[in-house]
């Protein structure tokens, strides 16, 4: 039994049976060390070692939580709101609210294509954005479900398909592994092959906004942050301040590429705005970094998990075991090859690592069972794409999940892996195999 399947099966049934994410990681990587030869001190060892990797990732996450924080006592959310609610228009105004989540609908899925692309933020612009509209969303009954497939949509498509901000990172990932796995590509090729499955996401998108979750769904308006009992008061000093910081911080994470230089300077500037007062703000960044903690653990214990898994070494052993059914069936191979991805992926959490994983065995099988380099691509870059959505582990599914919990009504699991899963990892499972058949 190969330990990469087992880990990944026993990860996902205790995640779902809502067994918290951080010790599904956990016992999958002690499930998967043992079974993989590692022994128990030694899975432990190579567990606790491989939390390294993802710890300036937490660090991250909890000063964004704590700069999303600071945001909100500018006023600047609040203004946001207000003007959301007046878009959103009189109780009993059907047309004008069907109209509103459509506008409302457009923003998310155009902000989160955005920060992969445009302004490479990735996730930083979540625990910002979506907290404060937490009560537009529950005036206009949207299930949030839907809001997380848009968030995660957003956060997946735009690097698979285009070759700006992450995606550029992306393809070159793509374009550098291939060739040094013996077939050279030109990485202009890249956008045409994940055309195919790119438009797999965008159907699954519009089944899931317009169809799955196109009802009503009741939320409590509640207080999710510990703003006390007092009327936050704010003036346009106050707003243009927390503007500042956010382009301030956009900028700076463009210049340094560092998530926790660019939350700093963001608190820095509100604290120089005197929007927050000194004997605040403790309080009040311990707060937000309460609100981000849940990403930070999660991805502490997934580069953990990860180790394990790379160090069984049956990674390789399962690429190995599936070419060996394979044999020269084209369509077959297609299918188990994106199959290999989805569960290499789900446990990674991540569409960048899985690539120099599977690459180096995909491409002498592709080339051997009769692949044109552009199906090659295709296969490549969906297999690697597959599982991100609908992981755990990945913070595709972890950043949507705390913006839209952070008043404690939306489980991660349920509300944002298994939608995310069934709209986006089908269809990239069917259209991927398609664009590797017509490619």
């Amino acid at each position: 039994m190969n330990a990469v399947v087992v880990a990944v099966v026993v990860m996902l049934v205790l995640s779902l049976v809502r067994i918290h994410v951080v010790l599904a990681l956990i016992v999958a990587a002690l499930v998967g060390g043992l079974l993989g030869g590692l022994g128990f001190t030694e899975t432990i060892d190579v567990f606790t070692n491989g939390l390294g990797g993802s710890a300036s990732v937490a660090l991250s996450y909890a000063l964004l939580g704590g700069f999303a924080v600071a945001i909100s006592r500018t006023g600047l959310p609040d203004v946001i709101v207000k003007f959301a609610l007046k878009v959103v228009g009189r109780k009993g105004d059907s047309q004008r609210k069907a109209l509103s989540k459509v506008f409302i609908f457009l923003i998310i899925v155009t902000i989160s294509c955005f920060s992969q692309n445009v302004v490479p933020i990735h996730i930083a612009f979540i625990p910002i954005l979506i907290p404060p509209l937490l009560k537009v969303f529950n005036e206009l009954m949207l299930d949030r479900r839907a809001v997380a497939t848009m968030i995660t949509f957003g956060l997946k498509a735009p690097y698979i398909l285009l070759p700006a901000g992450f995606g550029l990172i992306f393809h070159e990932i793509i374009a550098t592994n291939m060739e040094e796995s013996g077939l050279a590509i030109t990485q202009s090729d890249i956008p045409s092959a994940l055309l195919i499955p790119t438009l797999g996401m965008v159907i699954g998108l519009v089944v899931a906004v317009f169809i799955t979750y196109r009802k009503q769904r009741n939320y409590k308006t509640v207080q999710f942050t510990e703003e006390k009992e007092e009327q936050i008061s704010y003036s346009s000093i106050t707003i243009l301040f927390a503007t500042i910081s956010i382009v301030a911080a956009l900028v700076v994470q463009l210049m340094t590429e560092s998530m926790i230089i660019s939350a700093l300077t963001g608190l820095v500037i509100i604290y120089l705005s005197g929007a927050i007062k000194l004997r605040q703000s403790e309080e009040l960044v311990t707060d937000g970094m309460k609100m981000m903690a849940f990403i930070g653990f999660v991805m502490l214990a997934a580069s953990g998990f990860a180790a394990v898994i790379r160090e069984t070494g049956h990674v390789d052993l399962l690429v190995t075991q599936v070419a060996a059914v394979i044999g020269d069936n084209k369509g077959l191979a297609a299918m188990l090859m994106l199959l290999v991805g989805l569960f290499i992926t789900m446990g990674i959490g991540s569409s960048f690592s899985t690539i120099p994983i599977i690459t180096t065995l995909f491409v002498p099988l592709a080339i051997t069972v009769g692949f044109s380099p552009m199906a090659t691509i295709a296969l490549i870059g969906t297999a690697a794409a597959l599982g991100d959505a609908g992981s755990p582990a990945s913070d595709s599914t972890l950043g949507p999940t705390a913006g839209l919990n952070a008043d404690g009504q939306h489980n991660h699991i349920w509300d944002t892996c298994v939608p995310t899963f069934i709209h986006f990892n089908i269809p990239l499972v069917i259209f991927g195999w398609i664009a590797a058949m017509v490619l």
